[in-house]
């Protein structure tokens, strides 16, 4: 049997781009976790299509978060994060369950987020959602067009996620504890 070169050629196509896709996402998220007060909101802000939405969905998010329309509209929303004085002490975003769709220059995915916060007023939160995205690509750059993000859970915590305690290890062991005789 012979391969294809076209149909080949093709599915490795989509196998780049899924992986473009989701380095979009996961750059979204990387630079999410270092919002503050020096933060330049521009990097950020080059992940998305001039005309996206960002958005809120469910009671709990839609209230909460809302809905803006236009690259300006986001860019407001995220400002709100690095004003004096900063809101984030410690934020970390972790996604699983990628699933990513491609069609052309358009894709759609999806990500589970578990996202740990503490915040500099001394509060500590614990929240996971459910992320939908479209993305376009344009001139070889994947962008988000539309981003959407649904809470499943969220919670207080009463201890911080940051106490700058050490990791705790075992004790060290000697080459002998492993012989075999």
């Amino acid at each position: 049997m012979t391969p294809d070169i076209a149909a080949l050629t093709a599915r490795v196509s989509v196998l780049e781009n899924e992986r473009l896709v989701s380095a979009c996402m996961h750059r979204y998220m990387r630079l999410c976790d270092d919002l503050n007060v020096d933060t330049d909101l521009q990097p950020l802000l080059e992940l998305f299509t001039s005309d996206a939405v960002w958005e809120g969905e469910g009671d709990y998010y839609r209230k909460k978060l809302g809905q803006h329309i236009g690259v300006v509209a986001i860019g407001d929303m995220f400002a709100r994060y690095t004003r004096p004085p900063a809101h984030f002490r410690f934020n970390l975003h972790v996604l699983g369950n990628e699933v990513i769709h491609v069609a052309d220059n358009t894709a759609q995915g999806q990500w589970v987020l578990v996202q740990p916060s503490d915040f500099t007023s001394g509060l500590s939160h614990l929240n996971a959602a459910q992320i939908n995205a479209d993305f376009k690509c344009h001139n070889g750059h994947w962008r988000i067009s539309h981003f959407r993000t649904r809470n499943l859970f969220s919670r207080a915590m009463s201890t911080p996620w940051q106490q700058g305690e050490s990791v705790p290890v075992p004790p060290a062991t000697t080459a002998k504890e492993f012989t075999h005789e």
